[in-house]
């Protein structure tokens, strides 16, 4: 009898600790998305959309080179360190983690010194030469933002997530403040575009120090890394060559995209602007539920690999249960704020109505987009990296076939319309996957009572918004839809069961439960 209370209070306790930890790194995934996005209406406002412009294609192509050099690590380390974890064997963690700081430095070093060796010839990829200006400046952080990230994935590994979420927050906050100094409170010959990179160099440097100390302190080591170097590098193999496919093709839609508009018909200026709406404008705005489910992916991807590689198919399949939920209510939530108010939102953040416009019709790219980030982590989690590679680089090529045939028909939209190929596409391959691995999903009610929900929502906030209209001010019109919307969705998402009011009190009575259990067993 002891003992089986002592089991169910342990479970207890472990759910409490999963949920907690959740909601922590989801405040401070929040908080560092909510911070960006108000820098980015800053950005958009000093920079202009043309400015704007010229800042995302640098990034972009600098994306390439970082993602290259660091992106498959942070998780593929992560999942080792879970699996040496399951496994106890702790010198193994510090030899992986040992392993992963030397290709990524390798790597990332090689890279800087070559680029800026062949300057004068790399920066002919770039249209305007004031993208290749911001693109040096960044550079010269790659090797200290590449350590970092793998650094950050041995946070990750061990389950550090406070401290993974802070120095994210603490990285946000110094690119805010020094942007908006030096853009805003400093007069300089310097051209702005080339002070909001030097804010981005800034900050790489910051995170760097900060994880690189608390590493040290908290007791971190590196071993020889001989028997991990090459397992870490096939294993991150596919997960680098899957992230740099899409910083590649992101990359090469930066620079490409804009000469397909001019060829439709914009000016050299004009097509520069359009990029700069939808990378700039609508990106961040539909990016939005990535913010929510990346905390959710950063507490759930440790859980899913040391149940995978214990074996407890079971406890996996609840967990994939939970986190495809979690995306799918996230972004049902907000397709009917979007599609009610997105020309609202567009004009009220950046004072541009076509922005405003393209996240209203877009707003449904929100839902495979939200499936496919998590259950891309999930499968990744479990070892399925050739797998998720061989999804990613399907769509996009449906994205590229897009992206080139429609700018005549669509504009700047086809952009968009590329991205919700891309992402369809994506989500059905990896919930097949999803379904092989974990025998069934246990979600397709679920999803059914969340796309009717969201259908009537968003009609009725069309009407509303209409209604709004004739008696209020733009602004107040909006303002109330938005209020009115949410309100609705509380209220008909708990009609058909999708959340409980009480589980938002359900830690406290476990709590409860818990110290209940423990005075039983002490009298037993």
């Amino acid at each position: 009898m002891r003992q089986l209370i002592k089991t169910c209070a342990q479970g207890i306790q472990y759910h409490m600790n999963l949920y907690k930890t959740t909601a922590v790194v989801t405040v401070f995934t929040i908080f560092e998305h909510s911070l960006g996005f108000v820098y980015r209406i800053i950005l958009s406002r000093t920079l202009g959309s043309e400015g704007l412009g010229v800042y995302q294609v640098a990034l972009s192509v600098f994306a390439v080179f970082l993602t290259i050099s660091s992106s498959g690590l942070p998780i593929t380390l992560s999942r080792v360190i879970s699996k040496h974890r399951a496994h106890g064997y702790r010198a193994g963690e510090h030899r992986a983690t040992a392993a992963a700081l030397i290709i990524t430095a390798a790597v990332s070093g090689t890279f800087t010194v070559l680029l800026f060796l062949l300057r004068a010839p790399f920066s002919k990829i770039f249209s305007d030469p004031r993208c290749a200006d911001v693109f040096y400046i960044v550079l010269a952080g790659l090797t200290f933002t590449s350590v970092y990230a793998v650094i950050r994935g041995s946070f990750w590994g061990n389950k550090r997530f406070f401290a993974y979420s802070l120095i994210e927050l603490i990285e946000e906050i110094v690119m805010i403040v020094v942007g908006v100094v030096l853009l805003v409170f400093v007069r300089s010959p310097i051209a702005d575009v080339n002070r909001a990179a030097i804010a981005v160099l800034v900050s790489y440097l910051c995170s760097f120090a900060i994880a690189a100390v608390y590493f040290k302190v908290k007791g971190g080591k590196l071993r020889s890394p001989r028997g991990e170097l090459l397992p870490l590098l096939k294993s991150s193999v596919p997960v680098t060559a899957m992230r740099t496919a899409s910083s590649l093709v992101s990359s090469l839609i930066s620079v490409v995209f804009p000469m397909l508009l001019m060829s439709a018909g914009m000016s050299s200026s004009q097509a520069m602007s359009a990029y700069g709406i939808v990378g700039g404008m609508v990106m961040p705005v539909l990016m939005i539920p990535n913010s929510l489910i990346g905390s959710i992916a950063l507490v759930l991807v440790p859980e899913l690999a040391e149940c995978y590689y214990r074996g407890e198919r079971e406890k996996l399949s609840d967990f994939v249960k939970k986190a495809l939920n979690s995306a799918l209510i996230i972004s049902g939530a907000l397709i009917p704020l979007f599609i009610a108010c997105g020309e609202g939102v567009g004009i009220f953040l950046y004072s541009n109505a076509e922005s405003g416009k393209l996240i209203a019709r877009s707003a449904l790219i929100l839902l495979p987009m939200s499936v496919t980030m998590i259950s891309t982590s999930m499968l990744n989690s479990m070892g399925c990296e050739k797998q998720t590679l061989l999804f990613f680089l399907a769509g996009a090529a449906c994205m590229l076939a897009c992206v080139w045939i429609l700018p005549p028909y669509l504009g700047s939209g086809a952009l968009l319309a590329g991205m919700a190929c891309d992402y369809t596409l994506t989500a059905l391959c990896s919930l097949i996957l999803l379904v092989k691995k974990t025998g069934r999903l246990r979600s397709g009610k679920y999803f059914l009572k969340i796309a009717l929900c969201s259908a009537v929502i968003a009609l009725f906030g069309v009407g509303m918004r209409r209604l709004c209209m004739l008696f209020f001010g733009y602004i107040p019109a909006h303002l109330l839809t938005l209020f009115v919307l949410a309100l609705a969705e509380l209220v008909c998402f708990r009609l058909l069961g999708l959340f409980s009011f009480g589980a938002l009190f359900a830690k406290f009575s476990l709590r409860r439960r818990s110290r209940a259990e423990k005075g039983i067993a002490a009298h037993t």
